[in-house]
């Protein structure tokens, strides 16, 4: 993950350094080589894909200066769940080194409080959205339970205890999805039984510069505008016990005039869901192994 990239471009290897010494351990070589399941443990992952996330967007700023070309200048800056990180260092709300040791923390308090406060997910896949509140009716009926996330029409994610968890995925077929999968998790993420995890957050947070976005940013619960450095801050507590509507956020943005849409970080996921939310738009995701260096080339006479 970021292997390649880092290879390529001087930039990027840098923020892989950086990331390396703020957390004290090599986390670049555990990105690029594994093993996978170590990679995959929260504390783990959270931190690397935040570091691949900048080391692509550094390794194109480092290109397109090299090639004489002015830097991209983004309308918005969107993160996904823990990719609101990467946004507000992108947008220079957070610092690197601050943003990678707060996603471990993140990680950690959000272990520790499924920990305590079991859960479960579930993936529920082609449910007409007019029948959600049923949904949020049949699980809220056994417990605490909300939608986690709004990934693109037809797919959301749901959280809470698991009696409830299971009802709505019990639910979920007659109401007309195609599909329920109760996810192999014990944390429910974006739920109120996140909420020592949120207060463990505040405590860290409130030790943490925050500065006001050179960039416009939005929440991930509701897609209202974050503009300054307190919001941010405040935005990093709410969203752990609150839900993550992409489809409000990618709305948003196609509102106020965006019409391209560039991934920044490994893989093409959020690429798809913003291709099933705006079929019509641009879509560029940076991480290409077939392009030079695994660097997608965006539009150069675009800016936007």
């Amino acid at each position: 993950m970021g292997g390649l990239v880092a290879a390529s471009s001087p930039a990027a290897a840098a923020v892989f350094a950086e990331a390396d010494a703020a957390l004290g351990e090599p986390l670049s070589r555990l990105a690029w080589d594994g093993p996978s399941d170590e990679l995959d443990l929260t504390v783990n992952a959270q931190p690397a894909l935040l570091a691949t996330s900048i080391a692509f967007l550094r390794a194109l700023e480092e290109r397109r200066a090299a090639a004489g070309q002015p830097l991209l200048a983004p309308a918005f800056a969107g993160g996904h769940s823990m990719g609101q990180y990467s946004a507000f260092v992108a947008a220079g709300v957070l610092s690197l080194g601050d943003g990678l040791l707060l996603v471990r923390e993140r990680g950690r308090l959000m272990q520790a409080a499924g920990e305590g406060s079991p859960g479960a997910m579930a993936a529920i896949i082609g449910l007409p959205d007019e029948r959600l509140p049923d949904l949020v009716a049949a699980g809220s009926a056994h417990g605490t339970f909300g939608i986690a996330n709004r990934n693109s029409p037809g797919q959301v994610v749901v959280s809470g205890v698991r009696p409830a968890v299971e009802a709505a995925a019990a639910a979920a077929r007659g109401l007309g999805a195609k599909r329920a999968l109760v996810l192999p998790v014990s944390v429910a993420a974006h739920s109120p039984l996140m909420a020592s995890a949120a207060a463990g957050m505040r405590t860290i947070l409130a030790g943490v510069a925050f500065q006001d976005p050179h960039v416009r940013l939005l929440a991930n619960a509701d897609a209202r505008p974050l503009t300054t450095g307190e919001a941010c801050r405040a935005e990093l507590v709410d969203h752990l016990t609150t839900g993550v509507d992409w489809i409000a956020a990618v709305d948003a943005m196609r509102a106020a005039g965006v019409t391209r849409f560039v991934e920044v970080g490994s893989g093409r996921v959020l690429s798809g869901l913003i291709r099933r939310i705006a079929p019509d738009a641009e879509i560029v995701p940076l991480d290409d192994p077939a392009a030079p260096g695994g660097l997608a080339d965006p539009d150069p006479a675009a800016d936007g």
